[in-house]
């Protein structure tokens, strides 16, 4: 009996692991953090050598995305209301603070190490535990920051255009930046010493709420692209340049166009 609830136990671990990464791999693909009231193109130089096999494994997670996430996310949206929901990103924000103010430090932006720190420290006790962003209403605003970022902080090049089985876009540069995350992230490794049942958790409810967030606008870029796989490329490739570029603003909204491949994509900044 006892072998059978570790079985069962480590099986949805990795169940857990793989929603974590699909949901947050997506959200490499949406526009975000530009500065407001601009337009923003930069031509996507095509450095995809893997083509043929990225486009084997885009088909792959697009495949698990619509058996797996998708319905959970769906589940997700429907049980918890939206100010439930924004609780729950919310709270899962504010535990990644630690490795975003390692990152701002490794970067040497103390500005924003400093946002960093006074973000987690008001959430965390005036927030209850970050359910409330009570850092963002004193102007206090968020930014995200990654190992990979740091990476390129570092003069690390991107390499080629790579799309990892469930992982989804990536490049050598990032990809090792996920594994160096998943190594060295404090919060985990105190979650899963303290009770593994709590690390897990974690990563169930952060996957699917990421995904939840980011549904409709990938199903709309879906139904509006002439090549969606190129469309992601582009988008995910153009977005990261502007994450490493620390622009700066409210989240921009997706838009509706048409992508052919090889085109340049114009982003309509807007924010919140």
């Amino acid at each position: 009996m006892g072998t059978l609830i570790f079985r069962i136990r480590h099986f949805l671990i990795l169940i857990s692991f793989t929603c974590t990464i699909f949901g947050l791999s997506f959200l490499n693909v949406l526009p975000v953090n530009a500065q407001p009231a601009q337009n923003i193109q930069v031509t996507d130089e095509v450095n995809d050598p893997l083509e043929p096999v990225n486009r084997i494994m885009f088909k792959f997670n697009g495949f698990f995305q619509d058996i797996v996430l998708r319905p959970l996310a769906d589940v997700y949206t429907l049980v918890i209301p939206g100010q439930g929901r924004k609780a729950v990103h919310n709270f899962l924000g504010n535990m990644k603070s630690p490795l975003i103010l390692a990152n701002d430090l490794l970067q040497g932006e103390g500005d924003r190490a400093w946002m960093t720190t006074k973000r987690f420290v008001i959430n965390t006790t005036i927030g209850v535990g970050g359910i409330f962003d009570v850092a963002d209403k004193w102007g206090i605003k968020h930014h995200s920051e990654d190992a990979g970022q740091t990476l390129a902080v570092w003069g690390v090049p991107d390499g080629f255009y790579l799309v990892l089985p469930i992982l989804g876009p990536s490049n050598p540069r990032d990809a090792l930046g996920k594994v160096i995350e998943i190594m060295g992230d404090p919060v985990s490794h105190w979650l899963r010493n303290t009770d593994s049942v709590w690390a897990t958790s974690r990563m169930v409810v952060g996957g699917v709420d990421e995904f939840a967030g980011v549904k409709n606008e990938l199903k709309k870029l879906e139904e509006n692209s002439i090549d969606y796989y190129a469309a992601i490329r582009s988008i995910s490739r153009q977005k990261r340049r502007a994450e490493i570029s620390n622009l700066k603003s409210g989240d921009a909204i997706l838009p509706n166009f048409t992508v052919q491949v090889g085109d340049p994509i114009n982003f309509e900044i807007l924010s919140n």
